[in-house]
């Protein structure tokens, strides 16, 4: 499909995720999360203490034992080793934890996010804003959008990986060639029945459909000709001007 439609959706989901009453939620949940990873890097930094001690008191202990008591030094010399695995464990486990946690904001940079949602919509649409600009602002939110054209009839499902590492799930209506793969072709029906049995004509409900948001396969407005059609296929009889004329279509 062409990526006009989808660029604009994910434009749209941006520039709503930017908004200042936003930024200032997700900073104020990013505080949260950062006292959150301050009480775990304690609590690693006691597991870390004790698995050190664990392994440097295997050590003492091996080597106290008298050379000649060659059973109880093979013992102790396990268990110095398992300390150490177990200490070097935890160390790696904690490494990995590092790498996950949250980004740490200056006061600098939370008064830049909160100003960024004042000025990106200005920003944005300003006539000196380029596609590469655009573009630019885009990788500093987003790190990918994952595209889906077969999850979801008559849609592309969107999948945006923020760069602070949460995900959203979203979806565009794209171009179908038959209505048998369109999106919701049931609320169409519905409303286009309901339009025909309040009496308007063909060019009367494609302007109705137009304007509710509709979109005709080929990804085009409607016109009477596509309402007839459908009209046809749906078997919704064709509404009498006066009672005698034809559907003017």
């Amino acid at each position: 499909m062409r990526a006009l439609p989808v660029d604009a959706r994910v434009e749209s989901i941006l520039l709503e995720a930017l908004t200042p009453d936003r930024i200032a939620i997700a900073v104020a949940a990013l505080g949260q999360m950062e006292e959150e990873a301050r009480q775990l890097e304690r609590q690693w930094a006691l597991r870390r203490e004790r698995a050190r001690y664990e392994a440097e008191r295997a050590r003492r202990q091996y080597d106290a034992v008298e050379p000649e008591n060659r059973l109880v030094a093979r013992s102790l010399e396990r268990g110095w080793e398992e300390k150490l695995r177990a200490a070097e464990t935890i160390a790696q486990d904690y490494e990995r934890w590092r790498s996950d946690e949250p980004l740490v904001l200056s006061a600098a940079d939370r008064d830049g996010l909160l100003a960024l949602g004042e000025n990106l919509p200005g920003i944005w649409h300003a006539p000196s804003t380029t596609a590469a600009k655009r573009k630019s602002i885009l990788r500093l939110i987003i790190c990918e959008v994952v595209l889906d054209q077969k999850r979801l009839q008559g849609q592309v499902w969107i999948k945006i990986l923020w760069q602070t590492g949460a995900t959203s799930e979203h979806s565009v209506q794209r171009r179908v060639h038959t209505y048998g793969d369109y999106f919701n072709i049931d609320r169409l029906r519905t409303r286009v029945t309901e339009l025909n049995a309040a009496g308007k004509i063909d060019k009367e409900i494609a302007s109705a459909l137009n304007a509710a948001g509709f979109i005709a396969a080929q990804n085009c407005a409607f016109k009477g000709d596509n309402v007839r059609l459908l009209r046809r296929r749906w078997g919704i009889p064709t509404v009498k001007i006066n009672g005698t004329s034809p559907n003017p279509f």
